[in-house]
This record gives C-alpha cells, structure tokens and sequence, in this order.
C-alpha cells in the first residue's frame, strides 16, 4: 500500500496488486474522513 501523495493532511494511498484488495483501487484519507476510489470506473466504493 504505498501512499502516493500527502499535502494539507490528505493522505492518499493505492491498491493495486493482484493479490491485495481487487479491484484495484485508492484510498483518500483526511483527518476522521476516508473514501475509496475504484481506479478502473472512477466510482466511490
């Protein structure tokens, strides 16, 4: 899971091998608030 990009304390972070989480996706963390992004569709899991 490694974090792609930290800036104004938003942390984000992909999954995308095979054998972690599918489908592959992004997680957007900010404080007490977290979203997941499915890189294919672009759709918030």
């Amino acid at each position: 899971m490694p974090t792609i990009s930290m800036f104004y304390g938003i942390i984000i972070r992909m999954y995308f091998a095979p054998k972690e989480h599918n489908p592959p996706h992004i997680h957007v963390y900010y404080q007490s608030e977290t979203a997941s992004i499915n890189i294919n569709t672009l759709e918030l899991l």
